[in-house]
């Protein structure tokens, strides 16, 4: 039985289609949840000249004055490089640039993009309430922004009155308290070609999160890129897996592990998740479905492969 006490807003956020879900509580909840996306959004987007993440890779070098969200997006990205033995790496800006992604998704044209931007996450420096970046190294949060952003609006929806949350950032997904009927959170899987359900992850309190090469592609110099950046290499990933997800306690630790579990390949994909507590799913090229050890826990029946689109990367 659905949940009159339901409120849900669908919009255009942080590059992605957003879906917020409020049950109980007052009704203007979600209209100051949206606001306070776009709030992020606007401190957060490397597209945005003024924003201080745009801010501090124009200020590399110097300690710049950032608000305190911001100091815990730094924070939270320093800690997910630390956490996946380096697979995310929030100063690739330069090699995102450089592979083309110079400029919003729907703006990109093909051209031969340059940046002079190195990577240097180890040299962060999180002050009281200041951030500096190494000199010649860009910002760019990418995924976890968004799965931090859902972590804090669930936060404070539940503080402010709510009686459940759930906050999808262009698949992202973080999700606490009461559903609209009564039962626990459910988040769907999608096959990575068809986009059709293929299964079903259900959660009390925690986030999901989807990383895949087939979504933001284009092509540069007569070859095919997308926007997943392999640290290792500087260039997109090369693995042969096409989409990895990811469920795990909050949704920045979930963005990060999906995109790990991608970079690690086929024979050992799980590996990056110990110790974390979270479970993943993994699709290869030829369609093949991987799932780690534990996720049977959150999940109904998955399938062991799922049939690639046949121009499909390992089809």
């Amino acid at each position: 039985m659905t949940d009159p006490d339901r409120s849900d807003v669908f919009f255009l956020a942080m590059g992605s289609d957003a879906h917020l879900v409020v049950v109980g509580g007052p009704p203007a909840l979600v209209e100051a949840a949206r606001a306070r996306i776009a709030d992020l959004e606007s401190r957060w987007s490397r597209f945005i000249d003024t924003s201080e993440v745009s801010e501090l890779t124009q200020r590399a070098g110097e300690a710049v004055p950032v608000s305190p969200d911001t100091r815990l997006l730094v924070t939270r990205a320093v800690t997910a490089w630390w956490l996946t033995g380096g697979a995310f790496d929030p100063t690739v800006l330069g090699d995102v640039v450089r592979a083309g992604y110079d400029r919003s998704f729907e703006e990109l044209r093909p051209a031969s993009a340059r940046s002079l931007l190195q990577p240097g996450c180890d040299a962060i420096e999180i002050g009281a309430d200041t951030v500096r970046l190494a000199p010649a190294t860009g910002f760019d949060p990418g995924g976890i922004g968004k799965g931090l952003a859902a972590d804090l609006v669930v936060a404070e929806l539940l503080d402010a009155g709510a009686e459940g949350a759930c906050v999808n950032l262009g698949g992202d997904v973080r999700v606490a308290g009461r559903s609209p009927d009564g039962g626990g959170w459910l988040v769907g899987v999608a096959d990575p070609w068809s986009g059709e359900e293929t299964a079903s992850v259900s959660l009390a309190d925690g986030a999901v999160a989807t990383s895949s090469v087939l979504r933001r592609r284009w092509r540069q110099g007569g070859e095919a890129r997308h926007h997943l950046i392999d640290p290792r290499t500087g260039a997109p990933s090369s693995s042969p897996l096409v989409q990895a997800t990811a469920v795990a306690a909050t949704g920045w630790e979930a963005e990060v592990l999906a995109k790990a579990v991608l970079l690690n390949g086929d024979a050992h994909p799980f590996d990056i998740l110990g110790g974390t507590g979270a479970e993943a799913l993994a699709v290869a090229g030829d369609g093949a479905v991987l799932t780690s050890p534990g996720l049977a826990r959150f999940t109904g029946p998955v399938p062991r492969r799922v049939r690639p689109c046949p121009s499909a990367p390992g089809a």
